[in-house]
């Protein structure tokens, strides 16, 4: 019988050892290390309290931090003295080479902690799939190892906990680096409406943008053209080799609309050939040509679309994080919290969109993408005179408005207009249909909150026959 080869956990305690005598040799060596390193990349728990201790000191002030300084700090630390105290803080200092290469160091530890992490991710999959109790289903099995594996793969690109006030300046100022370099407009990703753009920088990470309004205003057209706008600007910037793209890739979760019939509308969009022509294949000869060259077009543009229905947000986040992976996606949109599943049975509905809108603010943040959630009115706002919806509509739809960095509405007034046409032959038909005339494709844009600035109205054209917007000075209104 062949002998099971036992298998160590990936660790080196040599070039631990090296990593700690190049800091106490040189104290500046913790400054090029601590942005990847902690000290639970360290496997020996002495190295790790040792690191962390070092780390301390150096930053009171900028202490020096040598093998007699790190001793009094730790003299009370029985790991330490069992292996000899300051001789042995002394020897790590003596046996480092003459021109450590401490990134080097820190690269290896955090990449053998990366496999001990793995390791252990492997280890609960197995437990929990043998241990899970029968309420708990594999799919939330799968979610909880992807959540994990994605923490583990942006660590050493985010960091955890905390950080210093410098460190968010350094941010601050790539931010206003990557807006000089799109000629001073915006900083996030842009929207394709230059009102919006400037008033809130384009899309900004991390934020939570919620779109909203009654049936028929057009939240998903609008939602459909930022989309394929920004999927649009970002292929185009990387064609021509720009380092800051305006765009980004685009995942699109469409709960309502199949994503062939949300495909159909970005062509009737593009081809400006009407949506019911796209349905029943009624083209003209020029027509057609018009609709398979803009098809192959838009066929390379980076916008996945999800219409899985009934998904949930741990779905969402799942799968939200795997593209993030892949495709690098910069903004996910989802239409619309109403139709997303809760992770867990509460009590009522208002939980839960409480916890589905406090659960796409954590995927921005996590992420660090903005995230666009459309958002259906109740008919409570059909019932008044003025029919412009406030933010405290929201207040029925649990705790939106409070997670939201930025709530807009969409509000057509040719919509109710439209239900008020009176007979040809009455007196007060005149007036309606100079009414209608004036305002059949304007849209407002009412952004009520916005935790960043200002708040105000922005107008738009709406274009009903191929469900567009569009900029007012685009059409010379």
């Amino acid at each position: 019988m062949e002998q099971e080869v036992y298998r160590h956990v990936p660790y080196d305690i040599d070039v631990e050892q090296a990593l700690l005598g190049a800091i106490l040799v040189d104290n500046q060596a913790i400054e090029r290390v601590s942005m990847m390193l902690k000290a639970e990349h360290f496997y020996d728990p002495l190295h790790q309290r040792l690191f962390e201790a070092m780390q301390t000191n150096f930053e009171k002030g900028g202490m020096v931090v040598t093998p007699l300084t790190l001793h009094a700090a730790m003299k009370a630390d029985p790991g330490l003295q069992e292996v000899g105290g300051r001789d042995y803080l002394a020897n790590l200092a003596l046996a480092t080479p003459a021109l450590p290469n401490v990134r080097d160091y820190a690269r290896i530890l955090y990449d053998l902690s990366v496999r001990r992490a793995l390791i252990h991710i492997g280890e609960d999959i197995v437990n929990t799939a043998y241990e899970a109790p029968h309420e708990k289903p594999p799919q939330e099995q799968i979610e909880e190892a992807e959540k994990a594996l994605y923490r583990i793969a942006e660590s050493s690109r985010h960091g955890d906990g905390p950080i210093d006030f410098a460190e968010s300046l350094r941010r601050t100022v790539e931010s206003a680096e990557r807006a000089q370099a799109r000629g001073g407009r915006i900083s996030g990703v842009g929207t394709g409406f230059a009102d919006l753009d400037s008033l809130l920088g384009g899309l900004q990470p991390s934020d939570l943008v919620i779109l909203a309004g009654r049936p028929g205003m057009g939240k998903t057209s609008l939602a459909t053209n930022i989309a394929f706008h920004a999927a649009r600007a970002y292929a185009q910037d990387m064609a021509d080799g720009v380092q800051v793209p305006r765009g980004a890739p685009i995942l699109f979760f469409s709960l309502e609309m199949a994503a062939q019939q949300l495909s159909a509308r970005i062509l009737s969009e593009q081809t400006e050939i009407e949506m019911w022509k796209i349905r029943n294949g009624k083209f003209s000869e020029s027509e057609w040509e018009t609709f398979v060259l803009k098809m192959q077009d838009l066929s390379t543009l980076p916008l996945y679309i999800d219409d899985t229905g009934g998904i949930s947000i741990a779905q969402i986040a799942a799968r939200a994080r795997r593209l993030k992976r892949e495709k690098n996606i910069g903004v996910v949109i989802v239409d619309h919290i109403q139709l997303v599943a809760p992770a867990r049975r509460v009590e009522n509905r208002v939980q839960e969109i409480t916890e589905i809108s406090k659960g796409l603010k954590v995927l921005a943040k996590e992420l660090d993408v903005p995230v666009i959630a459309l958002s259906q009115l109740s008919r409570g706002v059909d019932s008044r005179d003025d029919k412009r919806p406030v933010l405290s509509d929201l207040r029925e739809s649990g705790s939106i408005e409070q997670d939201a960095d930025v709530v807009m509405f969409v509000y057509r007034e040719a919509y109710y207009l439209k239900t008020k046409k009176p007979a040809e032959d009455d007196p007060e038909f005149t007036k309606w249909s100079e009414k209608m005339e004036r305002v059949n494709h304007l849209a407002d844009l009412l952004v009520e909150k916005h935790r960043h600035g200002a708040t105000t109205k922005i107008e738009l054209f709406f274009d009903v026959r191929f469900t567009r917007f569009k900029d007012l000075a685009d059409r010379g209104f």
